[in-house]
């Protein structure tokens, strides 16, 4: 593979020696015998990888472990607050009669449906603790997405929300699937949530797990038709989990100054919620960390940055993760820049592949004093990649941060070659933190992995301190505002239009998201149809974050190369506006 970016040379200051031995000493000392964090090493499918010894061994463990918060504020939404005590009465009323009254079992899995609240929540962590296996789906999907994900996992049971279950109550009974609806009309779904939850319920028999026992599906698009349902196990969930601690320590010890700061300020710690909790980022790094740590969680069921800027001043929120769409839109938002407004928020985290420079410029130069932070991670890995936060990332603000104890990396040429530092190639992955498989589908799980490596798609490279920088993608996904959508299911979805006989999708730069989903289709003959046709009939059939922003229509036939190939390459030049 040819390097396709210059290899990193960072700015040299007299500061940076000194840090980089700081983070070094810091590692050292946290994953130390004896230490918090301490390294071991475990047997996984025949390989022995290294792994937190510290780390609980189970969910259901590290659910229990935030009982001890008692009556601090844990959830806000819309006015309703939850404490940690009322929540883990309605968790364990729930988990109670889901198996006495609606027989769930460990081992069996249930499918999540809804936008960001607290009954998200409150089911997740119900499902957990009976030692069954949580499927959340993806909230933004129309009826067709969600059967999808529905008929692969097979689930008896399906908790949702009123707008969900409208999509699907007519398919259920086909699937052999009953719904629990949070909200709405009553009657609705099969058994009623205020009954579900009431006190009263019956004590839960805990279930008996071993670290290997599957824990959680999450879904991602990938770069197929459909979205692969990531099956994980209790260890790899529970270490990705503790490596978020480590993250929050080597922080601590390397940028004192600011945790001070933050720490001056007096308040608990908040986060807001924007980014959805079927995300592996919002379920690990929000949910699940706030719930182990007593933070609260102020949850939004629609990005706004206007309303997002009123709840940090109102809800005095200390920190805020998101897509970089959205920190581009809140940094945007008229009063951001003003104390009174947003003094209360110490930090701004965001993604680490295919980030804009403009967002990091606009956070060092207009939030300097933040501890913000940048992360490398995927649904496959359980976000377990690389991250960097405080100095480190004011350090090194273009990287995605430094590799974690716990996860292997090889920079790979097409061949599988391991690639120098400096030199760029495919990121490979490899840990305790990766997941089983793509439930039901063993070839798209043999296309990604090899020899307990996988194969992320991203071209990155890897510097002589441990820093990665993610450069471009392999895989034909669009990255909009955060979501990650697969072109294969856009093509796929046109080409059901009886006027369309080719379709190519491609992203373009865009200012407000990032990347932009552009199409470009060609008519069969003898037919008519303009972009705003094509646009509905996609949105018909997929969430609206699918639709492509622009499509143009063409009555030739779309490049490819002798073997059949599409060119998007060539398309792609021919349709980028000067």
């Amino acid at each position: 593979m040819t390097s396709i970016a210059t290899p990193i040379a960072p700015t040299a200051s007299s500061a940076e020696p000194d840090l980089l031995a700081l983070a070094a000493r810091c590692r050292d000392q946290l994953t130390a015998p004896g230490a918090p964090f301490e390294l071991t090493e475990v047997s996984v499918n025949g390989q022995t990888l290294p792994a937190y010894r510290n780390a609980f061994a189970t969910l259901p463990a590290l659910i229990d472990a935030g009982r001890v918060h008692g009556a601090r504020e844990f959830m806000v939404y819309e006015g309703d607050r939850w404490t940690f005590e009322c929540f883990y009465q309605a968790v364990d009323a729930l988990a109670g009669r889901l198996q006495t009254e609606l027989g769930v079992k460990a081992g069996e899995r249930i499918a999540i449906a809804m936008r960001n609240r607290p009954e998200w929540a409150v089911a997740f962590s119900a499902v957990v603790l009976l030692g069954a296996v949580p499927a959340p789906l993806n909230s933004f999907g129309l009826r067709d997405e969600l059967l999808a994900n529905l008929r692969g996992l097979q689930p008896r049971w399906l908790i949702c929300d009123a707008e969900r279950f409208a999509h699907v109550r007519a398919d259920l009974a086909a699937l052999n699937c009953r719904a629990v609806v949070v909200e709405g009309a009553p009657g609705q779904g099969d058994a009623a949530w205020p009954a579900l939850i009431a006190p009263g319920a019956p004590a839960v028999q805990p279930p008996v797990l071993a670290p290997d026992d599957d824990a959680l599906i999450l879904f991602t698009s990938g770069a197929s038709s459909q979205a692969k349902g990531v099956l994980s196990s209790q260890r790899a969930v529970c270490q990705a989990l503790h490596n978020i601690d480590y993250i929050g320590a080597i922080t601590a010890m390397t940028s004192p100054d600011m945790v001070a700061a933050m720490m001056a300020r007096g308040l608990q710690p908040t986060t807001l919620t924007a980014v959805p909790l079927f995300h592996v980022s919002g379920l690990h790094a929000q949910l699940l960390a706030s719930l182990r740590h007593g933070r609260r969680l102020v949850f939004m069921h629609r990005w706004s940055p206007a309303q997002a800027l009123k709840l940090i001043q109102t809800e005095k929120i200390t920190q805020f993760n998101g897509a970089p769409s959205m920190v581009m839109q809140l940094l945007a938002e008229p009063g951001f820049d003003d104390p009174a407004v947003t003094g209360s928020l110490g930090g701004v985290g965001f993604g680490g592949a295919g980030l804009p420079q403009r967002v990091i410029d606009d956070v060092l130069s207009r939030r300097g004093d933040a501890m913000s932070g940048i992360g490398f991670g995927l649904t496959e890995t359980n976000g377990v990649g690389a991250a960097a936060s405080g100095r480190l990332f004011k350090l090194r603000p273009h990287a995605a941060g430094q590799l974690s104890p716990i996860i292997e990396l090889r920079v790979a040429d097409f061949d599988g070659t391991p690639m120098p530092a400096g030199q760029a190639g495919e990121v490979w992955l490899r840990g305790v933190s990766v997941m089983q498989c793509y439930c039901g589908q063993p070839r798209a799980t043999a296309a990604a992995m090899e020899g307990g490596w996988f194969h992320t798609g991203d071209i990155g490279i890897l510097d002589a301190d441990g820093f990665l920088r993610v450069v471009d993608r392999i895989k034909d996904v669009i990255n909009r505002a955060g979501e990650k959508i697969a072109a294969a299911e856009i093509e796929s979805c046109l080409l059901q239009h009886p006027a369309l006989l080719e379709a190519a999708v491609f992203a373009q730069p865009d200012e407000q998201t990032g990347e932009a989903v552009v199409a470009v289709v060609v008519l069969a003959p003898g037919t008519t149809l303009t972009p705003a046709q094509v646009q509905a009939h996609v949105a018909a059939r997929l969430a609206a974050y699918k639709v492509p922003l622009r499509v143009y229509v063409r009555h030739d036939s779309l490049p490819r190369n002798p073997a059949g190939k599409m060119l998007k390459t060539a398309l792609k030049r021919e349709y980028t506006p000067a």
